[in-house]
């Protein structure tokens, strides 16, 4: 992995992006997806994401993921110290209990040190960042950054 390769971690709604979204959004979804096709990412997906396809998304998505490289994909899986980051920003009411698993998504790439997050879940993921990463550094985590896909390379120029 070159030091341009950067792991960011990819929630349901970027993987969906591909599928059920309008034209604007979908063009978006694509420039972060040529980067991951290209080497230029790795594409952190877990459980969680799986968990949250609807039936009807499971075949179209894995024919998807089928055709990125596999090098490009990381799969991880919750662990109680992710699902545990979790319960804490519920607690800390960074949101509410209905968007537990938006919360699963930030704890598992903050506990794996992911480069970041990308979402198009506004509302509950990257307009809370500074929320979750509030929590984080309470409990001796590093801040991470959760941007949309078209914004991705904020992750690792910092801006």
């Amino acid at each position: 992995m070159s030091e341009t390769n950067k792991r960011i971690y990819v929630d349901s709604s970027v993987v969906l992006g591909n599928f059920d979204i309008g034209e604007a959004r979908r063009r978006d979804t694509e420039v972060f997806w040529n980067a991951v096709r290209s080497g230029e990412i790795i594409a952190i997906v877990s459980n969680v994401l799986d968990e949250e396809l609807k039936e009807e998304h499971v075949e179209p998505v894995q024919r998807f993921f089928a055709k990125l490289p596999k090098s490009q994909i990381s799969r991880i899986v919750a662990m109680e110290e992710s699902d545990g980051l979790a319960e804490q920003y519920i607690t800390e009411k960074v949101v509410g209990r209905g968007s537990f698993n938006d919360c699963r998504h930030v704890a598992l790439a903050t506990i794996i040190h992911a480069d970041g997050v990308v979402s198009w879940n506004l509302g509950d993921m990257v307009k809370r960042e500074k929320k979750y990463n509030s929590v984080n550094m309470a409990q001796g985590y590093h801040e991470i950054k959760i941007v949309t896909p078209n914004r991705y390379k904020e992750i690792y120029n910092g801006t």
